[in-house]
């Protein structure tokens, strides 16, 4: 009956411990592909996100709302002579050089708006180059190492069947939350890729009251959020880098348990501080 019994339990400790190491080994690939896929996310540049969105946007850009922001220039422009008229005592002293001024900032105005587009791209082709070149050193490994997972199962091989079942059911809801935790990992990094999608297409409009002093803060504040948007992504990358430094310094030997929680703690974190770069980036460049 003992050597009965030791076989059923040793049987059942398998069970669990195979259990356990199945369920963490694909919990954790999933969250290092999903951490992983997040450089590579940031890095890449709208057009090469998605080539078919970004010729999408360009086209309702150029014939969609080009048009409609002409008419907001025109009425600037309109705006900005008649200020210009009024401002000098009432029509009672006007220089010929108000109309070579007003004929330049109009000149200026339409090349602006004429090169919209281009605009915005370099915009996002600077934050980018500053993305990839933090790509480079922001390159510390955010996957649990087999290593580490070598030594809990070491460590699972010494508890009693009880522990071994606790922590079988503590996994299974590890699962769920790490699953929904990485639904919001790729909520808030595809969603910036369409937030700078969103701003793309309507640039044009806020463009085309740059020039003008009272009306020009809706031009302003748009490149104030191309800029926050787009260097969204390096502090994207620094939460990453921090949350890559934390994981590795997980002690896996003695707590495995406590171990598998702070692994959850830190993802949760992760998508905390993620949450917060939008914000963030927004405050640093005074964005609103």
């Amino acid at each position: 009956m003992d050597f009965l019994t030791d076989w059923i339990t040793n049987w059942l400790k398998g069970v669990l411990i195979d259990g356990i190491m199945g369920n963490l080994n694909g919990l954790f690939t999933n969250v290092n592909n999903q951490v992983g896929e997040i450089a590579n996310q940031v890095g890449t540049s709208p057009a090469a996100w998605n080539p078919g969105v970004f010729s999408l946007i360009r086209q309702l850009s150029e014939t969609v709302v080009l048009p409609i922001a002409g008419m907001v220039l025109t009425f600037v422009m309109c705006y900005e002579l008649i200020q210009m008229i009024i401002d000098r005592n009432n029509l009672h002293d006007i220089d010929t050089w108000m109309f070579f001024k007003w004929v330049f900032k109009t000149f200026v105005a339409v090349m602006i708006l004429s090169n919209t587009f281009n605009i915005v791209m370099a915009v996002f082709d600077v934050a980018q180059s500053v993305i990839n070149s933090a790509g480079g050193l922001i390159g510390g490994s955010t996957a649990v190492t087999p290593g580490m997972m070598d030594t809990l199962e070491t460590t699972l091989q010494g508890m009693d069947i009880g522990p071994l079942l606790g922590l079988w059911l503590q996994t299974l809801i590890i699962g769920f939350t790490m699953t929904a935790l990485n639904i919001v990992i790729f909520v808030i990094v595809y969603g910036r890729m369409v937030e700078i999608y969103l701003l793309t297409s309507l640039a044009p409009i806020p463009f085309a009251t740059v020039v003008n002093r009272e009306l020009g803060s809706m031009g302003h504040n748009y490149f104030r959020s191309l800029l926050a948007v787009g260097f969204q992504g390096l502090l994207i990358l620094v939460c990453v880098g921090i949350y890559a430094v934390l994981v590795q310094s997980i002690a896996i030997s003695g707590d495995p348990i406590g171990a598998i929680w702070s692994m959850i703690g830190y993802t949760v974190l992760l998508c905390f501080t993620l949450f917060k770069t939008g914000s963030l980036a927004k405050s640093i460049f005074g964005a609103h």
